[in-house]
């Protein structure tokens, strides 16, 4: 028996490494690629580790501001995402206290319907969306990318299970001192549900950032792209691949936000396995 687990616990290891190893060396050639000339890139062919490294293809992508502002793309993205995930945090807590802690006529009914429909893959709403879009005038702004989709029902599912584990004895506790739904759902149902409300700005946020197919959309000035949309216009400014590592270092810098931000806020995403760990009764 013991036997069994301890053969169990090494193929699980072997598993998780093999599934790493697929995803970091990826990771770890686009880096090294980045620091290699043209010429290496052609003549070596797959190789770890250059050559000979060098820094110039950061050096012609950051004093590229004028058809590939790398940097000024980065901006945009990261003023995109932040504003969208604090108005998803605003818009997810409010809509998940009323699912969860309100009665109204069809309430349940409402929220399983709009669940089901949000299955639906997001690309049949894309011209009704763009259409949308251009009659607000937020074509070429960030409005674009910042007001579709904060009221995910993803996020909202998370949110109301969370606050299904909290007890109702907190809330009737209060109405009966005087409360109010808005004193309720701000002093008392707020700060409890803070775990599952960063795990869920979170994933707004990387799926901000990482949104491909609406910028290129919804974003012709190439001042005013995220760098999602901006990274396919790089295919085009580096010759059509011609210069693979200017691609590579562009594609480098575009992930760093992302990768830091889970490196200081990976301990929140523990929160997300138990959906009911809020206060129990």
């Amino acid at each position: 028996m013991l036997k069994n687990i301890k053969v169990s616990k090494y193929l699980a290891y072997l598993f998780l490494i093999i599934v790493s190893a697929i995803w970091v060396v990826p990771v770890i050639f686009g880096i090294t690629t980045s620091f290699r000339s043209q010429t290496e890139v052609v003549n070596e062919g797959f190789r770890m580790l250059p050559v000979n490294w060098i820094v110039e293809n950061y050096v012609s992508i950051l004093e590229n501001t004028s058809t590939a502002p790398i940097l000024q793309w980065i901006w945009n993205s990261i003023f995109i995402a932040t504003t969208h995930t604090l108005l998803v945090i605003v818009v997810i807590s409010i809509t998940g206290y009323g699912y969860s802690r309100m009665n109204f006529k069809g309430r349940d009914l409402l929220f399983f319907t709009l669940l089901g429909i949000s299955f639906f893959p997001n690309v049949v709403n894309l011209i009704p969306s763009y259409k949308i879009i251009d009659v607000l005038g937020w074509v070429n702004t960030p409005w674009a990318m910042i007001i579709p989709g904060l009221a995910g029902m993803g996020n909202i599912f998370l949110v109301r299970q969370f606050m299904k584990g909290i007890p109702k004895e907190l809330d009737e506790s209060a109405r009966i001192d005087g409360a109010s739904d808005f004193v309720i759902f701000s002093k008392i149902i707020l700060p409890l549900i803070k775990p599952i409300l960063i795990v869920c700005g979170l994933f707004s946020f990387v799926g901000s950032w990482n949104d491909f197919l609406w910028p290129v959309i919804v974003y012709t000035d190439v001042q005013k792209m995220p760098v999602t949309a901006g990274l396919l216009l790089l295919q085009d400014v580096y010759g059509n691949y011609r210069m693979i590592g200017q691609l590579m270092g562009s594609a480098i810098l575009a992930i760093i936000p992302t990768l830091l931000l889970f490196f200081f806020a990976q301990k929140y995403f523990v929160s997300a396995i138990n959906l009911n760990s809020g206060i129990k009764g």
